[in-house]
């Protein structure tokens, strides 16, 4: 068998992904202004990046919100479109190596899956994540760059943002940490830097994140979370999810390697196993 791309299409960018034999092997992402364009632009940039030649690829697995806008196959390529959400949880499961697990793909919103070889179901979502950052970095900041507010957000201090269970008792529990957060932005000093903000935005974010993951664990009984999307290379992120770690023990939480490009590489990986997709003429 040749090669086999796999493309998402998201509201922001768009990440493709190649596979041979089963092995993915490169990976980039680009930004356009329409879906469209961004397809295109990815595939583009894929062959020529990879020194492809058209006949080079045998097939090719489109998914995301964007990926509907497309009605023809992409440079006469058969081209299949497949569930977004069976794409999280399939490409979850294969970059993680687990057989089953809570897969969240943290985009412009947050996304939850329960993946396992019984089936992969949506439990649902939440509208905070990516787009969070950068609506209430613009809004309380004035900064508009991801770069840059993770960079500020190195040098911040959270006992200066949130309130924590040590602020209000003073012998810790065994179910409540000293350290564990009882209000985002509830102790918000005079003396809070931009600095700060910034690293309690991102706390905000990824504690939210985390804390629906954990509840998610609980309704299906699984102790493996694995986190994908354009969110898992937030260095602050490593941090943030070692305090989850010490708090629920009992649960692993994982980024894998390439995690970024989850949903695109399940795209392919359907492809592979024979999964049912529309197809793109």
């Amino acid at each position: 068998m040749s090669k086999i791309i796999g493309i998402d299409v998201g509201t922001s960018t768009t990440k493709i992904v190649g596979f041979e034999k089963g092995q993915m092997f490169s990976s980039m992402c680009v930004k356009a202004s329409d879906p469209i364009s961004s397809i295109y632009g990815a595939f583009g940039k894929f062959v020529t990046v990879n020194k492809l030649a058209i006949s080079d690829v045998d097939r090719i697995m489109v998914t995301g919100v964007g990926s509907e806008q497309l009605k023809e196959n992409i440079h006469g390529i058969p081209t299949g479109r497949v569930d977004e959400f069976n794409a999280i949880g399939r490409g979850g499961l294969f970059l993680s190596g687990l057989k089953k697990a809570i897969i969240v793909s943290m985009g412009t919103g947050t996304t939850f899956v329960m993946s396992g070889e019984e089936g992969i179901e949506h439990i649902g979502g939440t509208g905070v994540g990516g787009g969070t950052l950068m609506g209430l970095s613009n809004a309380m900041l004035n900064v508009r760059d991801f770069n840059d507010l993770v960079k500020a957000a190195d040098k911040g201090d959270l006992s200066k943002i949130d309130l924590n269970i040590s602020d209000l008792i003073s012998e810790e529990s065994e179910s409540l940490p000293s350290y564990a957060t009882a209000s985002n932005f509830g102790k918000i000093s005079d003396l809070a830097s931009r600095e700060d903000m910034a690293l309690g935005i991102i706390n905000l974010v990824f504690q939210t994140i985390g804390v629906m993951a954990v509840f998610s664990t609980k309704i299906y009984s699984i102790n493996n979370i694995v986190f994908t999307g354009n969110l898992v290379n937030v260095p602050q992120a490593d941090e943030i999810f070692k305090k989850f770690e010490a708090m629920f023990k009992h649960i692993n939480f994982l980024r894998p390697q390439n995690g970024q490009f989850s949903t695109a590489v399940g795209a392919a990986i359907l492809f592979y196993e024979g999964k049912e997709f529309e197809e793109v003429k």
